[in-house]
């Protein structure tokens, strides 16, 4: 069952039309029953969509928590990394959906803006947002919320800087309050010090395009949504050596197998299928041996990978593992914002050694150079750019080392 993606509700900024299709009845239940919305949140099971995976239940009972007016919630939808285009789709397609979920958010914490985050390259998104948010200023539910939370609430549309760090919590906060968007370390957390020195909730756009849903449906049809006790649906976003690349919204818990020769109807050329990137660039490689493994959370990290995004990036017989990870990790080195040097350097260290193996000039002592840095460089950053950089490496040496010695023996 397709629940954001219904092309039904797809009527982009017409909020008449949403509000004709059950817009907005998520928001009315949280409004007749606010201290319920959080508890609903927890017994729906809904997690971090954005790459996390945290429960999304605790991370707005921390910002509402926490005393005073003055909160905000960020709508995050910087997307920026290989192969996810989840988020522009709902910001552009379904913009009330992704707000009336911020909105319920808001509701929930007792914040009074509501900053929707976007990358400035998705003009299409911003400029439907903008059109969206003109239409809610309009609308009485918006004044009731105004209300119940005891402030004006405001609804902003912000464009950030462009870069992939940018959508980085701390340094999303950083940018909605107009600075380079400089990840911070934490704690604090936003939740305790964010926009302008306020609480700040920060969820990723597909995590608060389910809140209106869940609201409006109930935490037991949420729930009953998805596959072997994962709750929900989830966005995956595939590409590469498949016939049918696109988004595609199903069960979470939909195996890797299904989602790939199923919906994705097959492999490209009829190539064999080599692996997969789970959740982006930033994570584990999947084979062959895991096409049953359930696409959710907790079954991926129980084989040492992560969802992630969602998004999914096929690999088949005759793509070299090798040009793939150090087109990522390439990736990774440009958009360092230089403030740690072990990130600055390391990345650019790996991606160097990378080519140079790639194009058949690598070193006796490379290989071990390579598996010394995946070793090193985690958790020596203030945010996880240099993490993913070393685990896309690290997961790239286990499963495709045999790559890496063809290359070197090429010399």
């Amino acid at each position: 069952m397709k629940v954001l993606t219904d092309e039904r509700r797809c009527v982009g900024a017409d909020l008449a039309a949403w509000v004709a299709l059950g817009g907005g009845e998520g928001l009315e239940r949280a409004l007749a029953d606010p201290a319920g919305i959080i508890p609903a949140i927890e017994a729906a099971g809904l997690r971090g969509l954005g790459g996390a995976g945290f429960p999304t239940h605790r991370k707005w009972a921390a910002v509402a928590a926490q005393p005073g007016p003055g909160k905000w919630v960020i709508c995050n939808g910087n997307e920026d990394e290989p192969g996810t285009f989840k988020d522009r789709f709902l910001l552009s397609r379904t913009p009330h959906q992704v707000i009336e979920g911020a909105l319920v958010a808001a509701l929930a914490v007792g914040a009074a803006t509501v900053a929707l985050y976007v990358n400035p390259r998705e003009e299409a998104a911003v400029r439907v947002l903008r059109e969206a948010v003109a239409q809610w200023e309009a609308h009485p539910l918006l004044a009731q919320l105004s209300e119940a939370i005891g402030e004006n609430l405001r609804l902003l549309v912000v464009t950030g800087s462009g870069l992939y760090v940018g959508g980085e919590e701390t340094a999303a906060v950083a940018s909605v309050m107009g600075g380079f968007p400089f990840p911070t370390l934490k704690p604090p957390y936003p939740a305790e010090r964010g926009v302008n020195g306020a609480p700040t909730l920060v969820n990723n756009v597909e995590t608060l395009a389910h809140a209106g849903q869940i609201l409006r449906g109930g935490p037991e049809w949420y729930r009953g949504l998805g596959l072997g006790g994962a709750p929900g649906t989830k966005l995956f976003s595939l590409s590469g050596d498949v016939l049918r690349p696109g988004l595609h919204e199903l069960p979470m818990g939909t195996s890797l197998r299904s989602l790939v020769f199923e919906h994705g109807e097959g492999m490209l050329g009829g190539k064999a299928f080599k692996a997969v990137f789970t959740g982006g660039p930033s994570n584990t490689l999947l084979t062959a041996d895991d096409l049953d493994a359930p696409l959710d959370f907790d079954s991926l990290r129980a084989r040492g990978s992560r969802l992630g995004t969602g998004a999914m990036i096929v690999v088949g017989e005759g793509t070299s593992i090798l040009r793939k990870t150090a087109e990522y990790v390439g990736f990774f080195a440009a958009n360092s914002c230089g403030q740690c040097p072990p990130c600055k350097i390391g990345t650019h260290q790996v991606s160097r050694i990378l080519e140079r193996i790639e194009a058949g000039a690598g070193r006796p002592g490379d290989l071990q150079a390579l598996e010394n840095l995946a070793e090193l460089l985690p958790g020596s950053g203030r945010c996880g750019l240099v993490d993913g950089a070393a685990t896309v490496l690290a997961s790239s040496l286990k499963t495709f080392g045999g790559e890496y010695e063809r290359a070197l023996r090429r010399r």
